[in-house]
């Protein structure tokens, strides 16, 4: 795989060499809102095509969906690509969702639908999305592990966990990322999380570094989007809220950027040894993005912008927060 070697990560000190930004394809699959397949067919080929190689999927997106529209991206095309692929949340047939299944059969289970609808033979970093209270972090990674012996995942990475998870997980196997929601208004892994993760020679994937749209202004409106839902978007807190996102929208016409632009330059000079994932789901948002690479921030850029802003509410519902295992020491 050719790879422009002045912008790329390695995931961790075992992990791949990855471009510095990744593609994040959930919302290919409808989770917020109506999507276009078409479109975003053409938005992975576009990523691809500018050196992205770093495409970031789970098997519940979409019931399958994800999984099958990355499958026709990346077919012909498999060794530009590598896949990280988030598994373990069970979903009802009305799209509701049924806790977390980490059994050691179940990610057996799991990998082999991936496999399958991902049309490989090799899946390059699997990832559990979330902890099961019922099975030990032990019993999952050393379930994984014998996909790696067989062939048939290439590296271990956690999601939302701890940074003792990621300890007592490294004991059993090597983990090179773990995925973490981190914006300019979900700054909590920098307290415990991040320098751990450095301490540990573990890499982050950052999803979420627009906020889920927050950061850019854009709102849920049609039917389906769940960010109706989310505290940040609902009620005072979204009042409280406007006012940051006007603040910023200010802060990047003064530096002739797109607020997309400015919240992953914020996010990339903040955390130069991470990797942000990007939502796009369009090209245009696509190259948007990408265009930060060219346009980093100063250390006085950073401390002017963080002056300016401060935004309210929980990233989740108090349910799905105590869910998180990433949000306790």
């Amino acid at each position: 795989m050719h790879m422009d070697t002045t912008n790329t990560v390695k995931l961790g000190s075992t992990g791949p060499e990855v471009f510095r930004l990744g593609l994040g394809c959930m919302g290919m699959s409808g989770m917020y809102g109506a999507s276009d397949d078409a479109e975003s067919l053409r938005t992975i080929h576009t990523a691809m095509e500018r050196g992205v190689t770093l495409l970031d999927t789970g098997d519940f997106y979409g019931m399958g969906h994800n999984e099958l529209l990355v499958g026709r991206a990346i077919a012909g095309r498999r060794e530009r690509v590598q896949l990280s692929v988030k598994f373990g949340a069970m979903r009802a047939p009305d799209g509701g969702w049924g806790g977390m299944d980490l059994r050691p059969a179940a990610v057996k289970n799991f990998a082999a639908y991936s496999l399958k609808r991902l049309g490989v033979d090799v899946i390059d970093i699997y990832r559990p999305a979330r902890l099961d209270p019922n099975v030990p972090i032990e019993d999952t990674i050393g379930a994984i592990s014998d996909l790696v012996k067989a062939g048939y995942v290439r590296h271990i990475a956690l999601s939302e966990v701890s940074a003792e998870t990621v300890r007592r997980a490294q004991r059993i196997h090597p983990i090179v990322d773990v995925q973490l929601e981190y914006s300019l208004a979900s700054r909590g892994p920098e307290t415990r999380l991040f320098p751990a993760l450095r301490e540990l020679g573990v890499c982050a994937t950052l999803y979420g570094v627009l906020s889920r749209g927050l950061l850019t202004g854009s709102k849920p409106a049609a039917s389906g989007d769940f960010r109706a839902w989310l505290p940040r978007f609902s009620g005072a807190n979204r009042e409280t809220n406007e006012t940051s996102v006007q603040a910023l929208h200010r802060f990047a016409r003064e530096r002739d950027m797109s607020p997309a632009q400015l919240a992953i330059a914020w996010v990339l000079a903040r955390q130069p040894g991470f990797v942000p994932i990007i939502g796009a789901r369009r090209v245009a948002q696509l190259e948007d993005a990408l265009t930060a690479l060219a346009r980093p921030l100063s250390r006085e850029d950073v401390a002017a912008l963080e002056s300016r802003v401060a935004f309210s509410g929980e990233r989740y519902g108090a349910e799905q927060m105590r869910m998180l295992d990433s949000e306790h020491p």
